[in-house]
């Protein structure tokens, strides 16, 4: 295949309760980031968690990281080992960077600005929200404790969303061969995407998946996905497969995955690949062997 090529997927996770519980009173409470679709609430995850989730992914696979947080700081931190450089370090060279000093940068004859080469929106849920909230209390620390974070038990109110989220990224094949190990960090990204969680920040405490249940992509000399990447519904279906044929969306370059094609008719299977899509039960196996194709291994 050519290097020249897009790839653009949407990943559809499992449903699971997701809330903001993080320990705040009832009177400086955070709440749950929302959005308006079609007149209805939808919580949503923001990209930058995500990146924040794959990046301490690929530091655990061993990938030369130039950023880590800081978890002994006051407030939200991280640090960096260096100034910004996209061929010693890949997630300066697959999240992008900018430092303001660009004069500082000019002296290490390197760009001030670079952009992400993987591209992300928000992960918006599948079914909206319903209001749903339950209450806690945060116990008195008290007696002879040596420490006290308030003078009294605290009630806590906790808003709560049992959805599926969903979210597209896309990557240009092209630029993820501008480094010298630019190939192997985008396929450890991919397989960072088939293993994402832990995505909300240090403060986390739940436990919410964002790893593939279902997967659609398109692997494309296009410059656009060319199909609703934000395609699918609240049971998981994606209605826009029907376009896949000969007069629209061109079967060889879809490729469908997970929890979708486990509970396909054998029918619509049949006629999935007599259009020359690649089906993977295994969402996981879908982004290992099309980042090979991508890269023209396969």
């Amino acid at each position: 295949m050519s290097q020249r090529l897009n790839l653009f997927a949407t990943v559809l996770t499992y449903a699971a309760p997701s809330s903001n519980y993080r320990g705040e009173s009832e009177e400086n409470r955070t709440v749950l980031q929302k959005i308006t679709r079609k007149n209805e609430e939808y919580t949503v995850i923001s990209p930058e968690s995500m990146r924040n989730a794959l990046r301490e992914i690929l530091a655990g696979y061993e990938l030369p990281m130039n950023r880590r947080r800081l978890h002994d700081e006051d407030q939200l931190a991280v640090e960096f080992k260096s100034f910004p450089n996209a061929e010693a370090y890949a997630d300066d060279f697959l999240f992008g960077y900018m430092v303001a000093d660009g004069a500082t940068m000019k002296k290490e004859k390197r760009p001030a600005k670079r952009d992400s080469v993987l591209r992300m929106n928000l992960a918006v849920a599948t079914s909206p929200y319903r209001f749903d909230a339950t209450f806690h209390q945060s116990p008195l620390n008290a007696g002879a404790s040596p420490w006290k974070n308030a003078t009294t038990s605290a009630l806590l109110h906790r808003e709560v969303n049992h959805t599926a989220y969903q979210y597209p990224f896309a990557l240009s094949i092209e630029d993820c061969l501008k480094a010298k190990e630019g190939k192997a960090w985008t396929k450890a990204l991919l397989r960072a995407i088939g293993e994402l969680s832990n995505v909300a920040g240090g403060h986390a405490r739940a436990y919410f998946e964002m790893a593939p249940r279902s997967i659609v992509a398109r692997l494309s000399p296009r410059l656009v996905a060319g199909f609703d990447t934000y395609g699918f519904d609240a049971e998981g279906k994606f209605a826009e497969l029907a376009r896949i044929h000969a007069d629209d969306l061109p079967g060889r370059e879809m490729w469908i995955g997970g929890e979708i094609v486990r509970g396909m008719k054998a029918e619509e299977k049949e006629r999935l690949k007599k259009e020359g899509a690649r089906l993977f039960e295994n969402p996981q196996v879908l982004l290992e062997k099309i980042g090979a194709a991508a890269f023209g291994e396969a």
